[in-house]
C-alpha cells in the first residue's frame, strides 16, 4: 500500500507548474514602471494556503535559476543567491506575520483595500531595505545617489507591481465577474479605453509637455471605470492604461520617465482602487437598502392585510352585536311589553272588585310598579337598539332624542352643531355615531359632574369617500389618572371606532373631556349619486 505522506497532490503540483510558467512569462516585462513578478509573488503567497508556499517558492527559485543560466550568470552563483533568495524570504516572513494578524485577500470594502495596500507598502519597504543592504555589501563603496536611485526604483516598482497584479489575481480567483458585468465591462473598454489610448498615442508623438499631459489624461478612463465598475474595473483599466503608456513611450522614443512615471502610477492606482472599492460598497449598501425597502413594503402590505382582516372581524363583531341587540330588543318588546300590557289590563279589570273589597291601594301600587317597569323597559330597549334612529334619523335623534332628555334631566346644557347628509353614511357608521354620543353623554352625567355638553358633527365626502368628523366635549372633572377596574366605556368607544377603521383621539384639556373622532363610511358616493 503506497504511503500517503510521499504522494504529491495534483492540485499542488499544477499550482507550482502554473506559477513557474507565469514567472517565466512576466520576467521579460520588468521595466522602470513596474515589477510585475514581485506583484505575482505577493499575490500568490497572499491567496495560496501556507502549506503550498514551499512549492511556490521552489517554482520561483527554479524559474529565476533558469533565467539566470539563460543569461550566463553575469554575477556568478554567489551573486545569484544574494540577489534572488533574500527577497522572497522577506516577503514570505512579512506575509506570514500579516496573515496571522488577520490579513486576507479582499478588496470588498475600502477598509480591506487600505489594509491590503498598507501591508503591501510595508512588505515592499522591508524588501527594499534588504536589497539596499545587499547592494551595500556587493559594492564596496556605493555612492549615495546610486543607493537612493536603486531603493526608489525598487520601492515604487515593486509597489506598482502589487497594484497591477494582486487585484487581477483576486478578481480571477476570489471575486469573479458575472457574465452581465463582464459584458458591460468589455463594452465600456471598447467605447472608452481604446479611444483614450489612441488620444494618448497622438499626444505622446509630440514634444513636451504633451506626453506629460497625456499621461495625466490617461487617468480619466481609470476614474470612469472605478465609478462604473468598482475596484475590478479600476484595476483592469489601470493595467491597460499602464501598458498603453509603456508601449507609447517605446514607440514615440521618449524613453522612460523613471521615478516620476512610477510615482504617478502608484498614486493613481492607489486612488483608483480606493475609489472603486468605495463605489462597490456604496452600490451594495444601496442594493441592501432597496432589498430592505422591498421587504418592508411586503411586510407593510402584510400588516395592511392583517389590519383589514382585523377591521373586518371587528366590524363583523359589531354587526353581530347590533343584530343581537336588535333581536333582544324585539323579543323584549314583543314578549315582556305584551305581558306588561296584559297585566295592566287585568289589573284595570279587577280594579272594581278590589275597590269593593277595600283594596284600592293594592291596585294603585301594582299600576305604579307596572309603570316603573314599562319605563325601565323603554330605557333598556333604547340602550339595546335606539329606535329613535329609525324613526327620526341620525341628526334629529341626536338633537331631539333621548340623549337630550337624559342631559336635561340631569341639569346639563346640551349644545349641538350638526351639518351634512347622514344618508352618505352606512347604517353601521350611523349607529356607531349615535352610540358614541350616547356613551359620552352617559359618562358626563354619571362621572364627569359636568353642566355643559357640546356636540359637533360634520358629514361630507373626500375623494369619493364619505366621512364623518365628530367633536364631543364637556366641562366636567375630566378623566381619572387611572381608569377604574371594569370600566369599559372609553375602551368600548375606542373599539367601535377601530372596528370601522376610524381615528379616535382624546385631546388634552385643562377641564373636562374632549374627543375627536373621524369615521370613514363604506358607502360608495358614486352609487348614491346614481341612485
Amino acid at each position: 500500500m503506497p504511503s500517503k505522506s510521499l504522494s504529491i497532490p495534483g492540485s499542488t503540483l499544477m499550482l507550482g507548474l502554473a506559477y513557474f510558467l507565469l514567472w517565466l512569462l512576466l520576467w521579460p516585462t520588468e521595466q522602470p514602471y513596474w515589477m510585475l513578478p514581485y506583484g505575482l509573488r505577493f499575490g500568490a503567497l497572499l491567496l495560496a494556503p501556507m502549506r503550498m508556499w514551499p512549492w511556490l517558492l521552489g517554482a520561483e527559485f527554479a524559474a529565476t535559476g533558469l533565467i539566470a543560466i539563460a543569461n550566463g550568470l553575469p554575477l556568478g552563483w554567489l551573486g545569484f543567491f544574494l540577489g534572488e533568495f533574500p527577497e522572497p524570504i522577506v516577503v514570505t516572513i512579512c506575509l506570514s506575520l500579516m496573515r496571522r494578524a488577520n490579513l486576507h485577500a479582499s478588496l470588498r470594502d475600502p477598509e480591506d483595500v487600505a489594509r491590503l495596500l498598507l501591508s503591501a507598502a510595508f512588505t515592499v519597504a522591508a524588501t527594499t531595505a534588504t536589497d539596499a543592504v545587499l547592494l551595500a555589501l556587493v559594492h564596496a563603496s556605493p555612492t549615495s545617489d546610486l543607493l537612493v536611485q536603486a531603493m526608489g526604483q525598487d520601492l515604487l516598482g515593486n509597489y506598482v507591481g502589487v497594484l497591477l497584479v494582486v487585484p487581477l489575481l483576486v478578481m480571477l480567483l476570489r471575486a469573479r465577474l458575472r457574465k452581465r458585468a463582464l459584458g458591460s465591462l468589455l463594452m465600456d473598454g471598447l467605447l472608452v479605453l481604446l479611444p483614450s489610448l489612441a488620444i494618448l498615442m497622438v499626444l505622446s508623438s509630440h514634444g513636451a509637455p504633451q506626453p506629460q499631459f497625456a499621461r495625466v489624461l490617461s487617468l480619466a478612463p481609470v476614474l470612469f471605470f472605478a465609478f462604473r465598475h468598482g475596484w475590478r474595473g479600476a484595476s483592469l483599466a489601470m493595467l491597460i492604461s499602464s501598458l498603453g503608456m509603456t508601449v507609447v513611450d517605446h514607440i514615440s522614443g521618449h524613453g522612460t520617465p523613471g521615478a516620476a512615471g512610477e510615482l504617478f502610477l502608484a498614486v493613481a492606482g492607489t486612488g483608483a482602487l480606493m475609489l472603486g472599492s468605495a463605489t462597490d460598497a456604496l452600490r451594495r449598501s444601496s442594493e441592501r437598502v432597496a432589498e430592505q425597502n422591498v421587504y418592508l413594503a411586503a411586510v407593510n402590505r402584510r400588516l395592511d392585510h392583517l389590519a383589514r382582516q382585523l377591521r373586518d372581524a371587528a366590524r363583523g363583531n359589531l354587526q353581530a352585536e347590533e343584530n343581537q341587540r336588535r333581536h333582544m330588543a324585539a323579543e323584549l318588546h314583543d314578549e315582556l311589553g305584551q305581558n306588561l300590557t296584559a297585566i295592566q289590563t287585568h289589573v284595570k279589570l279587577a280594579q272594581s272588585r278590589l275597590a269593593q273589597a277595600g283594596m284600592d291601594d293594592i291596585g294603585i301600587s301594582i299600576n305604579a310598579i307596572l309603570g316603573h317597569m314599562r319605563r325601565a323597559l323603554h330605557r333598556l330597549l333604547d340602550d339595546l337598539r335606539p329606535a329613535v334612529l329609525d324613526e327620526f334619523g341620525l341628526l334629529r335623534a341626536l338633537d331631539e332624542g333621548p340623549i337630550r332628555d337624559l342631559l336635561n334631566a340631569a341639569g346639563v346644557a346640551y349644545h349641538t352643531e350638526l351639518h351634512g347628509d347622514p344618508r352618505l353614511l352606512d347604517d353601521d357608521t350611523r349607529t356607531v355615531i349615535y352610540r358614541l354620543v350616547q356613551e359620552s353623554a352617559t359618562n358626563a352625567v354619571k362621572h364627569a359632574q359636568a353642566d355643559l355638553f357640546q356636540l359637533r358633527l360634520r358629514i361630507g365626502e373626500r375623494q369619493g369617500v364619505a366621512m364623518a368628523l365628530l367633536d364631543i366635549r364637556d366641562n366636567g372633572i375630566g378623566l381619572p389618572a387611572r381608569m377604574p377596574r371594569g370600566g369599559r366605556g372609553m375602551q368600548g368607544m375606542r373599539d367601535r371606532v377601530t372596528s370601522l377603521g376610524g381615528l379616535f383621539r382624546v385631546r388634552p384639556e385643562s377641564q373636562g373631556v374632549h374627543l375627536r373622532i373621524l369615521l370613514r363610511s363604506n358607502t360608495n358616493i358614486a352609487d348614491l349619486s346614481r341612485a
